[in-house]
């Protein structure tokens, strides 16, 4: 490859921070809220216009999940990301049926732009992270580019909450990609909305069939195009009567990390979706008159970098119900492994027994050996297979909320990250409502309280 050679040039500082986030997901909104109520300087770096991540630019209008896995009547999530779920009911943008609050993405853009002003944090949209500052090891800050140029900001701890772990690999820090054998990821989604839908039709049919061999007969019969999903994913947020946020698209051999590749997946996605909506008509009872409103603006990816941290979780790990003396917080979804060399799951997929789930200890979100940064959300320290029930919304936000709090305590106790005492951040996390150990397990009587 050829390559200019950049002129030595001088950066401009535009801020100077006690908290940077590199990421405004689920986790990056997470450690956003919990650092700047805690009276850290707070700064959040989003690449597009909105927070949410998957949820808003992702058109992924599915948070999950809240409860133990397959009994509702078990509250494992609270904290920030159980507060979300509580005001988007209340203000009538969802509906929730105790395990996963389903959604009209608008409303929680505004939710979160709210909740962050409110909190005194700032966020810079259309701003993308080009590297990190590092000097002997510590992470000093971070290099922006938007339409202003380019830029660097200094901050006392760093958090990145990318997904692709883009701020830790800038740093240095060591990392994995996709299986072991390959280095293959989950394929990668483009959500899309249609509109049109009677929904209670929808439904009813929905209950009634397998909808693999529905998809079956549809390609036997020249319907439906040969494409690589399994999935059923149709999500009515119960606001917007006759729209239907739909999970159906697959795109294999996608890295990431790479434009060419999510370019590829982006045209493929949209030439996917136009086409369920062809096969929606002539197939689904109910939706004969449907028509796609919107794509989403970005693609809905389930893995790249994981890195690597003082802790690797394993799906061992997971399933064994492992106890951590550091523990933030707990998940609870399946192994959710899509098959990242073709169609289907793949055979490492796991769905646990009911009333399952799991501690995440918080030394999986401290790098192994860069300090002043924390990780948190889909590129926590996590093999292939454990990330595929972690990469789930409501997780990263309780590890957003876990790293947001670990970075203000630390600076407080003037220690780096790595050597925070667990359970001072233990305590501090329970006080924001978080659920960190087993005494914070909710029972919920769901006929009393079918909102929680």
């Amino acid at each position: 490859m050829k390559i200019i050679p950049e002129i030595n040039r001088s950066i401009p500082i535009v801020d100077e921070v006690d908290v940077l986030i590199v990421g405004g997901g689920p986790a990056g909104v997470g450690a956003a809220l919990s650092a700047a109520r805690l009276g850290a300087k707070v700064l959040v770096i989003e690449q597009f216009n909105c927070l949410g991540g998957v949820a808003t630019s992702g058109g992924h209008n599915h948070y999950s999940q809240f409860n133990a896995w397959g009994d509702p009547g078990i509250q494992v999530v609270g904290g920030i990301a159980d507060e979300i779920r509580v005001k988007m009911l209340a203000r009538g943008y969802g509906t929730y049926d105790g395990s996963c609050l389903d959604f009209d993405s608008e409303g929680l853009k505004l939710l979160l732009d709210e909740l962050i002003a409110e909190a005194g944090g700032r966020v810079l949209y259309y701003t993308f992270y080009s590297d990190t500052l590092v000097e002997n090891g510590v992470v000093t800050g971070g290099i922006i580019q938007n339409k202003t140029g380019r830029q660097a900001v200094l901050a006392r701890r760093v958090i990145d909450c990318t997904g692709d772990g883009d701020a830790a690999y800038h740093a240095g820090a060591a990392f994995a990609q996709g299986r072991p054998q390959d280095g293959r990821c989950q394929p990668t989604t483009l959500m899309f909305t249609i509109g049109g839908v009677d929904w209670p039709r929808v439904e009813a049919w929905r209950t009634s069939y397998d909808m693999r061999e529905v998809w079956e007969k549809a390609q036997a019969d020249g319907i439906m195009q040969p494409f690589q999903s399994v999935i059923m994913g149709f999500w009515h947020t119960g606001v917007l009567p006759d729209q239907v946020g739909i999970n159906m698209t697959h795109m294999v051999n996608t890295d990431s990390t790479k434009a060419e590749d999510l370019t590829r997946a982006t045209i493929e996605g949209r030439r996917q979706a136009h086409h369920l909506v062809e096969v929606f008509r002539k197939v689904v009872p109910g939706m004969e008159r449907c028509y796609l409103i919107s794509t989403a603006p970005s693609l809905g990816l389930r893995e790249s970098r994981r890195i690597k941290g003082v802790v690797t979780l394993t799906a061992e790990d997971l399933s064994s119900r492992r106890a951590w003396d550091d523990s933030i917080g707990f998940g609870s979804f399946f192994i959710d492994i899509h098959n990242p060399a073709g169609p289907g799951m793949s055979g490492q997929t796991w769905r646990p027994p009911k009333g399952f789930y799991y501690q995440i200890p918080y030394r999986a979100l401290v790098p192994e050996k860069i300090d002043n940064i924390l990780v948190a959300g889909r590129c926590i320290s996590a093999d292939h297979v454990a990330l595929g029930s972690l990469r789930i919304m409501a997780t990263c936000t309780v590890m957003g909320e876990a790293s947001g709090a670990a970075a203000v305590f630390s600076l407080h106790e003037e220690v780096p990250p790595r050597e925070l005492e667990p359970a001072l951040l233990g305590k501090q996390l329970k006080k924001q409502g978080a659920i960190v150990d087993e005494s914070g397990i909710r029972r919920v009587d769901l006929q009393t309280n079918p909102g929680w």
